[in-house]
Parts: structure tokens; sequence; C-alpha cells
């Protein structure tokens, strides 16, 4: 039985429900990460023993889950599929960039992304408005792919975000700072000769910021699925 089937226990004396104790599990992550959520930190910050806590959740993977749904509310959409102006795909563009804002806003959030489906009632009102969105427009496996492959780059993409920001935090050092402290060795190797095409990309690629160059290979992405989408099939390997 899952948290979601299993009924709250009769109301306490003292006011405990979920939902509050999701909230303070959520607030205790956003301020110090997964590793500052426990059930006995979360009754610490509600006032309750921790034994309080096991009527709702039994253990902390499904206090996670909880949590994964309860941020999931924040990257529902807010338009319709049908009533979305530009289709499919803007409504897989919409879930990418609302997906990166809700971990700009909870950084734990992409720690527990790209692992088993997640299945709260927000969770899969996500998935549920990401395959409207495409419904009709090929058959279900290639839909299928076509939602996994930009969920792939998502995942990807805003994990790497992710450790450059704890990176940065970790070592005190902007990007500014590393690439003036680690500039002379890169030099010196690219001297050598031996990195030619890296020495290229170093020298004349434009550096642009986080979100331009998840925007841009996003759109990479999009262009892909577009086009697997028009010829209407699934191809896998080996087939």
């Amino acid at each position: 039985m899952t948290v979601w089937d299993r009924p709250e226990p009769p109301a306490p004396p003292a006011p405990l429900d979920r939902e509050r104790i999701v909230a303070a599990a959520v607030a205790l992550a956003d301020e110090g990460g997964l590793e500052a959520v426990s059930l006995r930190k979360v009754a610490a910050r509600l006032d309750v023993g921790p034994m309080r806590l096991y009527g709702y959740i039994s253990t902390k993977e499904e206090l996670f889950d909880l949590m994964v749904d309860e941020v999931h509310a924040e990257i529902l959409p807010e338009v319709l599929p049908g009533e979305r102006a530009g289709g499919w795909r803007e409504a897989l563009r919409d879930r990418a960039h609302r997906t990166r804002r809700a971990v700009h806003r909870h950084e734990w959030l992409a720690d527990l992304l790209g692992g088993r489906p997640a299945l709260g009632p927000n969770a899969l009102a996500v998935t549920e408005s990401t395959l409207a969105a495409l419904d009709g427009l090929a058959d279900v496996d290639t839909v299928l792919r076509a939602v996994e492959t930009v969920s792939a780059y998502v995942t990807g993409a805003i994990r790497r975000e992710v450790a450059h920001l704890r990176a940065e935090r970790a070592t005190g050092l902007s990007d500014r700072d590393w690439q003036r402290a680690s500039g002379p060795y890169v030099v010196r190797m690219l001297a050598t000769g031996r990195f030619p095409a890296l020495a290229r990309a170093v020298h004349d690629g434009t550096e642009v910021d986080a979100e331009t160059t998840f925007a841009t290979g996003l759109e990479w992405v999009l262009d892909a699925v577009a086009a697997r989408l028009a010829q209407g099939t699934t191809n896998t390997p080996g087939n």
C-alpha cells in the first residue's frame, strides 16, 4: 500500500497531518538539503514527538516521495494542453522550464529526479498533461520515447547545473575566480598542441549563461523529437 492509499490516523489532541509534515520537511530541505531531513528533525520542527509521525509516514523514503509530489504542484502547467497555442512543443518546453525553476527553488529536488516514476497525484497530473499534449500525434511507444528523451535531457542538464552551483559553494570560487586560478595550467596544456579541438573551443567558443545553455539544448532535443514524430513510428535499435 502506498503512502497515498493509507488513510491518516484520527485527529490527535495536537493538530497534525501529512500536509504540515511535508511542509516542514520541504522547509528543512530548502535550508540544508536532503541530509537535513529526518523524521526526528521534522518532528522537532513541528514540536511533536518523533513517534507521532509514524502514524502518517512509515519511512524517510515515503517522506521524500511526498516532498517530491508537493513540489510537482509547482510544475503543473497553468494552461491545459488543448488550450495551449504552441501545441505539444510548447507543452514540453513549458514543463522543462517549470521543472528547472522548481529545482532552483528546491535544489534538493535534483537529487530525486530520474529514478522511478513519481506516483503522487501532482506528479501523475504533470505526466498526464505531458502525454495529453502528444496524444494522437504518433503511436503510443513513439510518444513515450519522446517524453523519455526530453525528460532525460532535462534531468541531466539540471543536475549538471546544480553540481556546478554546489562546486562554487564548496570551493568559494566564482567561475571567474576558478578560470583565473586554473588559466595558466590550461594555457600550458593547450600550448602543447595535443588538444587542437579543445583549443579552438576555448579560443573561439562563445560563453553563455546557464539559462541560455539549457534553453538551447532543449530546443535541439525538441527538434529531434519533432523529426521523429513526423515519421510517426518508433524505430528502436535492433528493429
